[in-house]
């Protein structure tokens, strides 16, 4: 019989294996909801098929629930939780704990020999404490392992850094460890964010050295509060009287959620990592939000009274109030804790694409496939869009995108036939019909995607083509303005207004953008040659080159107009030179 207290619940298989740790506010109902019902979840009715026996441990709240969860999850990684991905390339910055401590850097934080501060969000932050914590005070940068001991027998000599000044000689004794000690305490102050306590010191002891009149003193302890100030207004985020907060934001995924952690300390992040977690079972974001704010609490140890978080987490807790901001410093501090999850969420995205470029293409055209409303990936897209001059030689590109790149070799251009005028709406439906025309009687590879480079006529336009030549339900078409950049649909008027920023939105615009370049390109040449036709090409019994002849002796056609006929004769013939010479000078008959 199952107890109506806080606690945890094991699942095992047939072989004995923990397969589920779970945590319940009262065990009893919580355990029997697994058995009394048909679950919408696949994944959950799996589970129960698959339980063979349980136990349960009770604990005094739902809180001590949640931290026993959490090390049973860790210590057993059963099938059906969730699955913490740590990633360890987070930089600490550690104190030893030695007679005389060091301070480093490390990626690799241990449990012993030291007191760990961070994780920073990157190494360049990291390394921006260290050097503040070099230029104030004389901590030892060497290895050597140095004991009352070593001090006593001389083990290991002074070194440079005594000599400039960036040590006080701790391997020989040179300074006390109290003294020592003194600068640690005040470094420790640093990276635990205090800073203005040890302003508060500094400008103190400054200021009882100048009424001694011992200046120089004084100077010295004015560089490092400087030093201090100037530190501390850059990693100020929010007011300094935001203390001793936590704050967690989470971005979701498919299979997959983001949950970024920041501990805030004086209004300054001391420190800042993003956990990924898997799902398993259709966790919801409550459920997973509390996840790592257990995660958070177990790793770092901090016992906070407010926590900044989107929304409230899948348990109860009387150690903290759960804060929801809707602006000010709070909601300040919860949308830089919203970017550096989002930052990490793309960083693994591009990792992972170079290590694998085919997952860049399948998620691009997953995302394009849920943006346009499609049925299948656009892996093949054809892109059309019309050009001229007040009607003059109408040309009309076609470009091609396959995975999401151009197929250059598959673009094709054409010379528009039946159109009179500047009539792009019957340019549309003419190069339409003619393009797919022949790759149906050619029996060649549809597009999955047509966009046209247009509005709703323009869009209506390809609708009338697809319907004559029975390609609607084979072929997705839309149409894009380019005062907006808005996205229409067949039978629809209200256009789809995408993200600036949408992929989905940047492969069309590259396509229109495209299309039309290859199209004014088209357009251009062919306005040249019309351009660049000589009088001479008109005239009928006049060859190559009989033009070429007269051209190369004259060098323009209007030389050859102003001559006389006998000079023309000399060149060409008598009878070619009457041809040419009636020609050039009718127009003066």
């Amino acid at each position: 019989m199952l107890p109506d207290s806080p606690g945890c619940y094991i699942y095992y298989d047939k072989t004995g294996t923990v397969i589920y740790v779970g945590k319940a506010k009262k065990l009893k109902r919580r355990v029997s909801s697994y058995f009394n019902r048909v679950h919408d979840s696949v994944k959950t009715n799996i589970l129960v098929k698959n339980i063979r026996d349980l136990k349960y441990i009770v604990v005094n709240s739902e809180d001590d629930a949640l931290h026993l969860e959490n090390s049973l999850i860790k210590q057993y990684r059963p099938k059906y939780n969730i699955l913490l991905k740590d990633d360890k390339s987070y930089p600490w910055i550690c104190v030893t704990n030695e007679l005389y401590p060091r301070v480093f850097l490390t990626h690799n934080p241990i449990l012993r020999g030291g007191k760990f501060y961070g994780p920073y969000a990157n190494v360049s932050v990291a390394r921006t404490v260290l050097s503040l914590i070099k230029e104030l005070y004389p901590i030892r940068s060497c290895r050597w392992n140095i004991t009352d001991e070593s001090v006593e027998r001389k083990a290991v000599k002074i070194c440079l850094e005594y000599h400039i000044k960036n040590c006080k000689g701790c391997c020989e004794g040179r300074i006390t460890p109290e003294e020592y000690g003194d600068y640690i305490d005040k470094v420790k102050q640093i990276l635990r964010g205090d800073t203005h306590i040890l302003m508060d010191f500094l400008k103190t002891e400054m200021m009882n050295y100048a009424a001694q009149l011992k200046f120089e003193e004084a100077q010295d302890l004015k560089v490092k509060y400087d030093l201090i100030e100037r530190y501390r207004a850059k990693s100020e985020v929010v007011s300094s009287l935001l203390n001793d907060i936590d704050v967690f934001s989470f971005v979701p995924d498919d299979d997959r959620a983001f949950i970024n952690y920041m501990h805030v300390n004086s209004g300054s992040v001391v420190q800042c990592i993003t956990f990924e977690y898997r799902k398993k079972l259709d966790e919801t974001p409550e459920q997973l939000l509390s996840y790592a704010i257990a995660e958070a609490r177990s790793r770092f140890g901090h016992e906070v009274k407010e926590t900044v978080v989107p929304f409230i987490p899948d348990y109860e807790t009387g150690n903290t109030t759960f804060v929801i901001p809707q602006r000010g410093d709070r909601k300040k501090l919860l949308d830089i804790s919203l970017k550096n999850a989002k930052q990490y969420k793309r960083d693994k995205e591009i990792n992972a694409e170079k290590l694998n470029p085919e997952q860049r293409e399948t998620r691009l055209l997953t995302k394009m496939q849920k943006d346009f409303h499609l049925s299948v990936l656009p892996r093949h897209i054809e892109c059309f869009d019309n050009s001229n001059i007040q009607g003059t030689n109408p040309v009309s590109a076609c470009v091609v995108f396959k995975n999401g790149k151009p197929s250059k070799r598959d673009y094709r251009h054409f010379i528009v036939k039946t159109v009179v005028g500047a009539d792009d709406y019957a340019t549309t439906k003419e190069v339409l019909t003619r393009r797919y025309t022949r790759l149906l009687n050619e029996d060649s590879e549809l597009p999955q995607l047509v966009v046209i480079d247009g509005g709703k006529g323009q869009l209506g336009c390809a609708v009338e083509v697809f319907d004559q030549l029975g390609l609607r339900g084979k072929v997705a078409v839309i149409g894009i303005a380019e005062k907006l950049e808005e996205i229409y649909f067949p039978g629809d008027s209200v256009p789809l207004y995408l993200d600036k920023n949408s992929e989905s939105l940047r492969v069309i615009q590259h396509l229109r953008d495209e299309a039309h370049r290859f199209g004014i390109t088209h357009h251009r040449l062919r306005r040249s040659k019309t351009q660049t036709v000589s009088v001479l090409d008109s005239i009928s019994g006049v060859g190559e080159k009989t033009r070429t002849d007269l051209l190369r002796h004259f060098k323009s056609v209007k030389r050859i107009r102003e001559a006389q006929l006998p000079d023309i004769a000399a060149i060409i013939g008598q009878s070619r030179a009457e041809k040419v010479y009636t020609a050039l000078h009718q127009d003066n008959q």
